[in-house]
């Protein structure tokens, strides 16, 4: 788990949990049927309910934070909203480098000797946020800390302990399990 978690708001995950959590029969991006989902995009797209969820983030960032780095896609509004609140620049992290123009990987400011925090919406097993850890490490950025809308991991455990990468999130699973 995380060394630091935002102070536990269940007025926040019941409305999250509210909107997002859906029943029905959905196909997994690993290919199994699951009979609920959780669609983390109608809270990202939900201005009032992002607002909540970047006001929450803000106390998470590390002090010395220079660049919010925002995941594509889910990342992005996130850390746009949290870069209005705290005046920190953020900076667009792609999946894969564009193969045109200017060929980055991420969009906005140098990384190179800054210190980036990662924003994500939700982290399950990490690898899109470990896959862009590595990659601005190769740039020269410093990465230590990925704040997160929701931890979706299993509770007590770090998915990106591998890499050196504290997560702190604003909710848990169980958080929001607990509320539905």
């Amino acid at each position: 788990m995380s060394e630091t978690t935002a102070a536990p708001d269940a007025a926040l995950a019941a409305d999250i949990d509210a909107l997002c959590r859906l029943t029905g029969s959905f196909t997994l991006r690993s290919g199994q049927v699951a009979s609920e989902y959780f669609d983390k995009y109608l809270f990202e797209s939900d201005p009032a309910l992002l607002l909540r969820v970047a006001r929450q983030m803000v106390g998470l960032l590390p002090e010395d934070t220079e660049l919010l780095g925002g995941l594509e896609l889910g990342g992005v509004p996130i850390a746009t909203m949290v870069s209005s609140l705290t005046g920190r620049p953020a900076l667009f992290v792609r999946k894969k480098a564009k193969e045109y123009g200017t060929c980055k990987l991420a969009e906005g400011p140098e990384v190179e000797g800054r210190r980036v925090t990662l924003v994500e919406d939700v982290i399950t097993t990490g690898g899109a946020v470990r896959d862009a850890t590595n990659a601005l490490r190769a740039a020269g950025a410093v990465v230590e800390v990925v704040v997160c809308a929701i931890d979706r991991s299993p509770e007590g455990e770090n998915p990106l302990a591998d890499v050196g990468l504290e997560v702190r999130p604003v909710l848990t699973k169980a958080q929001l399990d607990a509320v539905s």
